[in-house]
């Protein structure tokens, strides 16, 4: 199973791709979409899905998983995230993916055993989860790789447990 992970933001939205091969998780790709400054903020949003429709068509993910949205205490910035988060889902809309949200903090706990850890830490057991010896590789796409290793580690769990429930259900 291959899934994309997005950590919606203004500035620098991350994307990556972790795929389940013979129980390794394994990095396809990740990376960040960072409009140009200059650009309307409309214009923004639309760099942010088109570059996520063309990442969705190259390759291909079965499923999506995006940060939820949290509380914020500036009003104009959680405005500002909502609306790169429906783009974001425009763009997972259009190319017909099954999407799947998930709170910062399961998405922290998910892969540091600690929802409150700081970007520091995600980014390091990223790298080491997935065997990743790239010191360009920044918070944003490493919170990405996480919300798609959060996403494949609940789609694993959840898959035990229904495997449990037949076996049980023909006792």
């Amino acid at each position: 199973m291959r899934v994309l992970g997005i950590d919606p933001s203004t500035r620098a939205t991350g994307f990556g791709i972790v795929e389940e091969k013979e129980g390794r998780y394994v990095p396809i790709c990740y990376g960040t979409i960072k409009p140009s400054r200059d650009l309307p903020f409309h214009l923004k949003l639309d760099e942010i899905r088109s570059d996520l429709e063309k990442i969705i068509a190259d390759y291909a993910p079965g499923e999506v998983a995006i940060e939820s949205a949290f509380y914020a205490q500036n009003v104009k910035t959680a405005l500002a995230l909502g609306q790169v988060r429906g783009a974001c889902l425009i763009a997972v809309a259009s190319r017909r993916c099954s999407l799947f949200e998930y709170s910062a903090l399961e998405i922290k706990k998910a892969v540091t055993g600690y929802g409150q850890a700081d970007k520091a830490q995600v980014l390091s057991m990223v790298k080491t989860l997935l065997g990743i010896d790239d010191p360009a590789l920044d918070s944003d796409a490493a919170d990405a790789l996480a919300a798609a290793v959060c996403h494949l580690n609940g789609r694993e769990f959840r898959a035990r447990i229904k495997e449990t429930e037949g076996t049980r259900g023909g006792a």
